[in-house]
């Protein structure tokens, strides 16, 4: 390809609100540009590496025997209401200004519905259903450029089996593709444990890259490898230990004292003597909750302590009529409500806590004297230093960017939308479903988050828009023009895949700092000097290591460099 003819419009400077380097070098090298706020158009040198990552995922797909679909994006609202989904999605789903469809942001539903009038018998099943298929989702706040937008490009892949044993297989064989697909774009990634959110199911895993310009938060322990989002991962907390005696219950009044740290510092006692009081809504109904000191309620790990059904927090002007006290104020002490409380309170004594009465608090609680309704689960946020469930070494907690995700959907959606099945014996089953989703996009943000430093890009040469940056130093020069053609047309009978700098109008200055923005691994620049010797340089990007080659080896060796035939 002639830099001269494809469009790759680079630039000095990022717009201000590209703050992260995937963004920022997205914009400078020409791949991306903003339509609007979470809308992004692919430009042909970026488009280019969408190909090449598709073509990976593709060739991992089908080995595990996909089937590639092409399913429409604006799907009849009433299919996505038969799930639940409208609600469960919420503002993220985009409506349609009639209201009677939605674009999809996923498509269980209509894979579920293709496969509830066209599988009917045992015989078909298994079945790995996939497609790269945009994706549509109202983010409120997209930012990041292409890792938080409302419109992406997402590869979905579904599997339909006859039972969970058949899901198993599915979900591994998944889970086994990805990491190939992974591994092939050259990422750095880590896998946890995950949450079903509104996918629903019974078990989800992520693959994950570690980065500040993550949204999601991950635990890690580097020495046994366990790993989990933050939504549900676990530490090995140590149990309470108890006062050797227990004090008798007293109301103190503590006027304007709202949080832990200031109750802390009213009585002069550490905020794990404290235990924090909150109220959630679980169906409807109120519950209380009790953390130690400033930990804060997981909300997920409470959603799935508690089971089925919809949670929130209770809103300030309910607390009053629900508890007798504003929030600051609220605690466990002659309460009707049923009271969930964190792991680390199991045991608990001489603590702190509201009295249900406005600017009074009780001290001496004995949580197995006085908590009688009380129910322990892990409900805490894992924090930094604490230790490895598996091994007690300390955690990390990091940032990290989300490239895919896995489910093990079950039966919801064949259940809902009449997915089902006969067996040898005749009897009807729903279809056990898996979905498995990633990111196209996301695979080439992260990849510039791993591969950058301050000139610009730096691709992996097994993943690169094109192999070689052919540089003409001065086309103006007859000589450097007939070398450089000549090179040009030998890289592409070879299959090396050239970018070929072959403008006339720009400087060698100009042309060295482009080819350093856009990365491209191998930099071959044809000059004056070395040619009057038979040579050309050959540049590592990466590193920056330069030597001579002579032009009759150049071939040859960048065939070698590459690890091509």
């Amino acid at each position: 390809m002639r830099l001269s003819k494809i469009f790759i419009p680079t630039t000095k400077e990022a717009p201000a609100d590209a703050v992260i380097p995937s963004h920022v070098l997205m914009m400078r090298a020409g791949m991306i540009r903003p339509l609007a706020a979470g809308i992004y158009s692919f430009l042909p040198f970026g488009y280019r590496m969408i190909k090449k990552v598709c073509e990976i995922i593709r060739r991992e797909m089908d080995a595990i025997g996909g089937q590639e679909f092409h399913l429409p994006a604006l799907n009849p609202k009433e299919i996505w209401e038969k799930t639940g989904r409208v609600e469960a999605f919420g503002d993220i789903l985009f409506h349609v200004k009639n209201r009677d469809y939605v674009l999809a942001p996923t498509h269980e539903e209509i894979i579920a519905e293709i496969a509830a009038n066209h599988v009917k018998s045992y015989r078909d099943l298994p079945q790995i259903w996939y497609q790269i298929q945009t994706k549509f989702r109202n983010e409120p706040r997209p930012r990041s450029g292409v890792i938080r937008g409302r419109q992406f490009l997402m590869k979905d892949s579904y599997s339909l089996d006859r039972d969970w044993e058949g899901l198993d297989k599915s979900y591994e064989l998944h889970a086994e593709a990805y990491r190939k697909i992974f591994s092939a774009c050259k990422l750095k990634f880590f896998e946890v444990g995950a949450s079903s959110g509104a996918m629903g199911g019974t078990g989800s895993q992520e693959f994950m890259v570690e980065s500040e310009a993550g949204e999601d938060t991950c635990v890690i322990c580097d020495n046994c490898g366990y790993a989990a989002n933050v939504e549900i991962a676990k530490a090995n907390s140590t149990p309470y230990k108890r006062d050797d005696n227990s004090e008798s219950l007293k109301e103190i009044h503590t006027p304007n004292v709202k949080t832990i740290d200031e109750l802390a510092e009213f009585l002069k006692i550490p905020t794990t003597k404290c235990a924090k009081s909150r109220v959630y809504i679980h169906n409807d109904t109120p519950i209380l909750v009790l953390m130690l000191g400033n930990d804060e309620v997981n909300e997920e790990k409470l959603r799935i302590a508690l089971g089925a059904g919809k949670i929130r927090p209770a809103h300030p002007e309910e607390l009053s009529e629900i508890t007798g006290a504003d929030a600051g104020s609220i605690g466990p002490i002659e309460t009707n409500l049923q009271i969930i409380a964190d792991i680390k309170l199991k045991g608990a004594n001489n603590m702190v806590s509201g009295a249900n009465k406005n600017d009074y608090h009780i001290s001496g609680i004995d949580f197995d004297r006085d908590l009688s309704n009380i129910k322990y689960y892990d409900i805490h946020y894992v924090q930094e230093g604490d230790l490895c469930v598996n091994c007690k070494s300390p955690l990390r907690v990091v940032k990290a960017i989300e490239l895919g995700h896995i489910f093990k959907l079950g039966t919801k959606y064949s259940e809902a939308l009449g997915a089902k099945f006969l067996d040898e014996k005749g009897e009807e089953h729903p279809i056990v479903m898996g979905s498995y989703g990633i990111g196209v996009e996301r695979i080439i943000a992260c990849l510039i988050e791993q591969n950058h430093d301050e000139k610009g890009i730096i691709w992996p040469k097994e993943i690169a828009p094109f192999q070689v940056h052919l540089i003409g130093v001065n086309m103006k020069n007859d000589e450097i023009r007939s070398t450089c053609e000549k090179l040009y047309f030998e890289m592409n009978e070879s299959d090396i895949e050239v970018l070929y700098d072959d403008r006339e109008d720009v400087s060698a200055g100009y042309k060295f700092n482009d080819a350093d923005l856009i990365g491209i691994p191998l930099q071959v620049i044809v000059g004056e000097k070395n040619l009057a010797k038979n040579k050309v340089e050959i540049k590592h990007r990466a590193t920056g290591n330069k030597k001579l080659v002579e032009i009759g080896l150049l071939i040859r060796t960048l065939q070698d460099e590459l690890f091509l035939p």
